[in-house]
């Protein structure tokens, strides 16, 4: 399957009109999308003559970047998943490679995508193009020897999470934490009584929220005991299932790829904030969904399971780190469930989600979770992060 661009002059140049600002973006995951979008948005609402252009997803698109390769073509899950999309993905790096490296882009910005974009920091530092890195990768959690080379080849480092900014120490005042960008994102689109009714559910219905992932590979694996698990938890508890399917999935697709009866299952799409914000209890597949979870003050049981060959290699890369749910590392200890690889049956579900229904535990997580809301700084990082990019272009 060939690359998508939005025109063919467009795949094959970045070259704009002189008088413009040429910055180049790169993406690969649907958080770092969400996020570019934001911080686009930003940049263009400036009023400065901008040409934003790189990889992009549906949200950076939608903002105004031009997509010389759409996000959706190259992202994948684990090492094992990536030979599906490495062809395009390499194409897509040489693209971008001769670019910097003959049109030479005022900026270059980076959003996690970690291998990809660390890679590409090297080619923008060799051409003298400057390099802003938002949304650092988590070399936290593993290959810490990376941080060396980021403090290299990046001119600025925007990092969303209180303790990377010491991570990043040597780097000087190029470091700073700019807050967490789901601050601004994170509300309900409505409270708990509008929420059921919209989605025409009994107005004393108590939900139990089923976030399986945003994408094919972890629903093959997490959607099948998530589901099986929210059913028993509805049988002995009064509740009612709702799946929050992700943006980045049909219906289709989640029922292709998960292959599991969803009879009984409220499926409901683009109101995951309003569905998690009613939940008394959620099942998340670990991600960015998680921290979502937590911002909105639901118990949740965190989850993951990938292909026996990704896990093994995570064992021998991740060093670190006790936790592997975000809202367990902000707080520095575990306040919501965490389960992993072989830990996730129908029964470990069961098990680690019904204390998180008694009242007590119930109101002492909630409390908990909304404490770390204090850890992730200050609203407006797309703001920030937008002012800093534009002075570097000056």
């Amino acid at each position: 399957m060939p690359l998508q661009a939005t025109s063919t002059a467009s795949a094959s140049s970045a070259t704009s009109p002189s008088n413009k600002r040429r910055i180049m973006m790169v993406v690969g995951e649907a958080s770092g999308d969400l996020h570019g979008g934001d911080l686009a948005r930003e940049i263009i609402a400036r009023g400065e003559p901008c040409d934003i252009f790189g990889i992009a997803g549906e949200h950076m698109r939608s903002a105004g970047v031009r997509a010389l390769v759409r996000m959706e073509d190259i992202h994948g899950l684990g090492l094992s998943e990536l030979g599906a999309t490495a062809g395009r993905t390499l194409r897509a790096f040489l693209m971008l490679r001769r670019i910097l490296r003959r049109e030479n882009p005022d900026l270059l910005i980076l959003i996690d995508y970690a291998e990809f974009n660390l890679m590409l920091s090297g080619v923008a530092k060799r051409a003298g193009v400057p390099v802003l890195y938002y949304i650092t990768p988590q070399v936290w959690a593993w290959r810490r020897g990376r941080i060396r080379k980021l403090v290299h080849r990046a001119d600025k480092l925007a990092v969303v999470l209180p303790f990377e900014a010491d991570l990043y120490r040597t780097a000087g005042d190029r470091v700073a934490f700019v807050g967490h960008p789901l601050l601004d994102r994170v509300n309900p689109a409505q409270n708990r009584v509008e929420t059921l009714t919209r989605h025409g559910l009994a107005p004393n219905a108590k939900l139990i929220a089923i976030l399986p992932g945003s994408r094919r590979a972890e629903i093959k694996y997490m959607l099948a005991p998530m589901v099986e698990a929210a059913r028993v938890l509805a049988r002995d508890h009064g509740l009612t299932p709702v799946l929050a399917l992700a943006p980045t999935l049909t219906r289709e697709e989640l029922a292709r790829a998960g292959n599991v009866d969803l009879n009984g299952i409220r499926i409901v799409e683009r109101d995951t904030y309003s569905i998690l914000a009613a939940s008394e209890v959620a099942l998340v597949t670990s991600g960015t969904a998680t921290l979502e979870a937590a911002l909105l003050g639901c118990p949740e049981v965190i989850a993951y399971k990938l292909t026996l060959f990704s896990y093994l290699i995570g064992v021998v890369l991740v060093r670190g780190v006790e936790y592997f749910g975000m809202p367990n590392i902000l707080a520095g200890r575990k306040i919501v469930p965490e389960l992993l690889q072989h830990e996730v049956t129908v029964e470990n579900l069961v098990r680690a989600a019904e204390p998180l229904l008694s009242p007590t535990i119930r109101s002492q997580t909630v409390a908990e979770l909304n404490a770390l809301r204090e850890k992730l700084g200050m609203p407006g990082a797309a703001t920030r992060v937008a002012t800093m990019a534009l002075e570097m272009t000056t």
